[in-house]
């Protein structure tokens, strides 16, 4: 177990803040870890049928380059992590879903933050009204699954929430823990 000696700085932002603290080892050494406080967030495997799947082109500023992933975000004060993925997948595609099912979630950066991603499955999807968040979202693509490995290994897909859902995904169809009516 490690005990925080002293909190060395502090920077906050709207959405999350970062701690940078001296603690001392189980061994007594000191040292210094970086925490990053940040909302837990959802995201969204949307099959328009079970043959596609609904992806958002995003610019990411952190790597400098434009990705392709599937669509997520945070999870506003007071909403559910379930309220979170509707409302993200509306804003983002403009389409909402009839089913809506968390499959997984996981720590994304568990060496220095307590963000948690709940990966969801949609399908039955409808037009919304509200559209593309032009922000944020340059554009919504329909990528045929049986091309969404090909597209991981080649590097073109590199998101990790977007590998590890669709991998995950994929083993619990495979398990018949999602069933075929799922997607009529």
């Amino acid at each position: 177990m490690e005990e925080t000696i002293r909190t060395l700085g502090i920077l906050k932002a709207k959405h999350f803040s970062a701690s940078l603290d001296a603690v001392r080892l189980a061994s007594g050494r000191v040292t210094e870890r970086i925490r990053i406080d940040h909302p837990e967030a959802a995201a969204i495997l949307a099959f328009p049928d079970r043959d596609h799947i609904m992806m958002v082109r995003q610019w990411r500023y952190a790597i400098g380059c434009e990705t392709l992933e599937i669509p997520a975000g945070k999870v506003d004060p007071g909403e559910t992590a379930q309220g979170c993925a509707g409302r993200e997948l509306l804003e983002e595609t403009g389409r909402s879903a009839r089913r809506l099912i968390e499959i997984f979630n996981y720590y994304p950066a568990i060496g220095y933050a307590n963000e948690i991603i709940r990966i969801f499955v949609a399908s039955g999807l409808t037009a919304g009204a509200e559209g593309e968040d032009s922000d944020e979202i340059s554009g919504v693509e329909i990528v045929e699954l049986g091309e969404v490995h090909d597209m991981i290994m080649s590097g073109r897909i590199c998101d990790g929430k977007t590998v590890i859902g669709l991998s995950i995904f994929r083993a619990r169809l495979d398990r018949g823990e999602i069933p075929d009516t799922f997607f009529s």
